[in-house]
């Protein structure tokens, strides 16, 4: 399921709790943030950032802010990206491990036959 992407302004932020309140341009009712909403951003939000962000609920079915990001602020350098090229890596070794045994195995079977 796709989630709509919305913008708002951050009305009000608590940095030493880690979360504040979304005031949606739609004009409707304050949305909860995070700071894990935030997980890409490259700093923290300061009241008055635009955030674009999706709506979930939560376990008590109150609506709240996840994969938000904040207007103009660079994102951290991607995990996908990295577990992208971790998967690569992991494929390269399982392919030079497999050409290994094979190329053994031939030399083997080649010495076997001339003895």
């Amino acid at each position: 399921m796709t989630r709509k992407t919305v913008k708002g302004v951050l009305k009000t932020w608590k940095e030493d709790r880690g979360f504040g309140f979304i005031k949606p341009d739609d004009g409707s009712k304050d949305i909860f943030m995070h700071i894990s909403a935030l997980d890409s951003s490259s700093r923290r939000p300061v009241t008055g950032d635009i955030i674009y962000y999706q709506i979930t609920r939560d376990h008590r079915g109150k609506y709240k802010a996840i994969n938000a990001q904040i207007e103009g602020v660079a994102l951290k350098k991607s995990t996908a990206n990295n577990t992208e090229k971790n998967e690569v890596s992991k494929k390269l070794f399982i392919g030079l491990f497999l050409s290994i045994i094979v190329i053994t195995a031939v030399i083997w079977y080649i010495n076997a036959q001339q003895s």
